[in-house]
């Protein structure tokens, strides 16, 4: 009885041990799980992205995740009456627009805040691309640093990053003023002048325009050398142009029939796991999402 009894004692104790072991285990665990899941943790910088429904913001957001570096992201909503952005967004930058970024050093208790979306694709693929072909190659062999000695693929990748907000952005802006003309609320016998303002602007200034930079649009893709605007490769130039093309496209006349290369390099960009992926993820904070302008 003796025995049996000290079996009992002994195992019991045993088992008690051990839970507790187990138990702090996976304390130990999960602490290093999360203290290593936080840049600062990590030393590595802290990134904010400040992102507004229906803006250009989305492409920073699908640019994070294809650089796969740990970032904060805080939303916020346009009033429903205006469509305009928040007044908090003037706290994080004087223009109150998206998109906006902060970016702080491992350290560091002020951040560097960055706003103009070519700006801030330029600084995150300076920090953080680490060789990845969404930052083409700048130089050909032997040719560094020597006028004429850029590669193909790098020329294109910068003018097309000066391209999409520069020229082709301003045509999808007009469009929008036209359309919100047309739909204005104005009595019925104002509508004939609104909508034929509305028209004029459309058929006299923004058909032919967009006719010209989707046909140019189509060419350069012609030229590439792959499946991209710069080449065999997503860039962040191809990142920045997806806005203007997807939200935009259709309703100025950016059609299959018209301009099939084009077509089917919005759509190819549309099916990027990275597209999705950011897409994917304001879906699940806001339950939705919608690519317009």
């Amino acid at each position: 009885m003796l025995h049996v009894h000290l079996f009992f004692v002994v195992f019991s104790f045993t088992s008690l041990d051990l839970l507790a072991v187990i138990q702090f285990s996976f304390n130990r665990f999960f602490e290093f799980y999360f203290t290593m899941a936080s840049p600062q943790a990590t030393n590595q910088p802290l990134i904010k992205l400040y992102w507004l429904e229906q803006s250009r913001s989305q492409r920073v957001l699908w640019l994070l995740e294809e650089l796969k570096v740990p970032y904060e992201l805080e939303i916020f909503h346009r009033d429903k009456k205006t469509h305009f952005a928040p007044p908090e967004l003037k706290k994080v930058h004087a223009l109150g627009k998206s998109p906006v970024i902060s970016v702080t050093a491992p350290g560091s208790s002020e951040p560097v805040v960055i706003a103009e979306s070519a700006f801030i694709i330029e600084y995150l693929l300076d920090h953080f691309s680490n060789g990845s072909t969404l930052l083409p190659k700048r130089w050909k062999e032997g040719k560094e640093n020597k006028v004429g000695g850029e590669t193909e693929e790098w020329l294109r990748f910068r003018y097309f990053m000066h391209y999409a907000e520069g020229s082709l952005m301003g045509y999808m802006m007009i469009a929008l003023v036209a359309l919100s003309i047309k739909g204005a609320p104005v009595p019925f016998f104002i509508r004939p002048i609104t909508n034929g303002v509305s028209g004029k602007i459309k058929s006299g200034f923004l058909d032919p325009n967009f006719a010209t930079h989707f046909t140019f649009l189509e060419g350069q893709l012609k030229t590439s050398g792959g499946s991209y605007l710069c080449g065999p490769n997503l860039t962040g130039a191809d990142i920045l142009l997806s806005f203007p093309l997807i939200a935009g496209g259709s309703r100025a006349g950016l059609t299959k029939e018209k301009y099939p290369m084009l077509h089917a390099y919005v759509e190819r960009l549309e099916n990027e796991p990275g597209y999705k992926k950011a897409a994917d993820k304001i879906i699940e904070i806001e339950g939705k999402f919608e690519a317009t302008l």
